[in-house]
């Protein structure tokens, strides 16, 4: 750990390039697999810092990876910057006020966690090349994580098979190691065709496929007394048929996403929802086209890279917030009910403290049962690759995942320096690991002993494929 000050220092020096790259990417949010001026600007940095550029990674034309060093151990570490639908919001401002009606916004600050992962890259970057170590460090930037499962079709494409250790992190109210608990996911639609026909006068000659839809939710709504209490299933009517009620509706889809605590238990359940959608066809004389659009394994967790991130967060301390940071953290904090605020703290299983708005301690090592999780991307890779995550802490204690209130904390000096702080402790991580061969190996074999008798399935079939548009905005998708 002797080495952690100089990389440290080096994130400072290099850190103003970064947060603006944070601000451009939140000022333009882009949602699943639409991230061109986004990936645009991680590129444009990443040549300017003389990384070695690939693009188009995975056929994914917003995924791109920057390389630097020779030799060693290859360390990636993993960026996002999707945003999400509909969170559109004036930056700094405790109070809803949209920038566009209905437009996109950065809810779940992928705006800073791509900017702080490639911080972090290039800092070991800039480390390697002055003490003159092997080792490789790359830069991930990972499109389309909210619900696009990218790294999922990046680990299919063999993306990471020559990598040795995978690292990244994720905005949050408290900094600290990630505990590795996510739900293992699966997203799909399921597409109804019956007969369509006049309602009074020949109603018997129509077959309903919105009746379709609706006996599958009845039926899916009794399966939830009959599975994991960790599982989750949610659904949404995409396409109802139409909006004439003398019309039988002809065709329907519901879309389904459906989580559970490991990838056996996703599979097995995933089944039995396809079994209620088919006996919802049966009913109703109508049939049924099952198509998966996505899915997330759950997170594999590596003991010997977390006690290694610990050590590196116990030496640096939390992030340092200064009065004004604070003072702003309670105008957002306002706008909180006491449930959410509660409910922060409860995650990892720590005591409320009263007026402190924002985070002023490392979270201990495993803090929290895993009760209230969701699922990942990330969760594919470690499946692979031995995998570490850290929370860092970048906005107001009690703010609501995927919320306005996220977005407009988004450019704040306070997400800047939790941001910084991620970068630092990541970095310092990543060098630890070039420097010490023996807990890169004892990694790898963590990962071994999981994976024994446990094999990975990737939950997105091969004949799946992401959902690329071709034109986005005027920008051409082959760019």
């Amino acid at each position: 750990m002797q080495n952690s000050q100089s990389i440290w220092t080096i994130v400072d020096e290099k850190s103003a390039a970064f947060f603006d790259l944070s601000d451009r990417v939140w000022g333009t949010p882009e949602i699943n697999y639409e991230e061109f001026r986004s990936s645009a600007e991680h590129l444009r940095l990443l040549e300017a810092e003389g990384f070695r550029i690939e693009r188009n990674i995975a056929g994914i034309p917003t995924a791109v990876m920057g390389e630097a060093g020779e030799a060693g151990p290859v360390i990636a570490i993993l960026g996002e910057y999707d945003a999400l639908p509909g969170l559109s919001q004036e930056a700094g401002v405790a109070e809803q006020r949209p920038v566009v009606a209905g437009g996109h916004g950065h809810g779940c600050g992928h705006n800073l966690l791509g900017a702080g992962s490639m911080l972090a890259a290039a800092a070991v970057k800039d480390y390697l090349a002055a003490h003159g170590l092997k080792g490789r460090v790359r830069y991930y930037g990972c499109p389309a994580e909210e619900g696009g499962s990218s790294k999922g079709f990046m680990v299919r494409a063999g993306v990471f098979d020559d990598v040795d250790i995978a690292i990244s992190w994720h905005p949050a109210a408290f900094s600290g190691v990630n505990n590795p608990i996510s739900l293992a996911c699966s997203e799909m639609n399921f597409h109804f065709s019956g007969r369509a026909s006049h309602a009074a006068a020949t109603p018997h000659l129509g077959r309903s496929a919105l009746d379709a839809v609706e006996l599958m939710n009845v039926g899916v709504n009794f399966l939830r007394e009959h599975m994991p209490t960790t599982a989750r299933i949610h659904y949404a009517i995409t396409d109802a048929g139409g909006s004439a009620p003398n019309v039988v509706q002809a065709n329907a889809t519901v879309r389904y996403l459906v989580r559970a605590r490991t990838l056996p238990e996703l599979l097995s359940l995933v089944a039995r929802v396809k079994r209620v959608a088919e006996g919802a066809a049966w009913m109703t004389e109508t049939t049924m086209r099952q198509e998966i659009i996505s899915g997330d394994a759950n997170l594999m967790g590596n003991e010997p890279l977390e006690e290694c991130m610990h050590a590196q967060l116990e030496r640096l301390g939390p992030p340092v917030f200064d009065e004004a940071d604070k003072a702003t953290a309670r105008k957002f904090q306002a706008t909180f009910t006491p449930e959410e605020i509660a409910s922060s703290y409860a995650r990892f299983h720590l005591r409320p403290k009263k007026d402190e708005p924002l985070c002023d301690l490392i979270v201990p090592l495993y803090a929290g049962d895993g009760s209230m999780v969701g699922s990942t991307d990330v969760g594919s890779v470690s499946w692979v690759v031995p995998t570490v995550q850290m929370r860092g802490a970048t906005y107001a204690i009690g703010t609501p995942g995927h919320s306005w209130q996220l977005v407009a904390q988004g450019k704040l000096p306070a997400a800047h320096k939790g941001m910084a702080h991620a970068a630092k402790v990541m970095a310092g991580t990543a060098i630890e690991l070039i420097r010490n061969p023996a807990l890169v190996e004892a990694a790898k074999a963590d990962l071994r002993g999981r994976l024994d008798g446990n094999p990975f399935v990737n939950p997105i079939p091969d004949d799946v494929m992401p959902p690329i548009p071709l034109a986005v905005d005027g920008l051409d998708a082959a760019q």
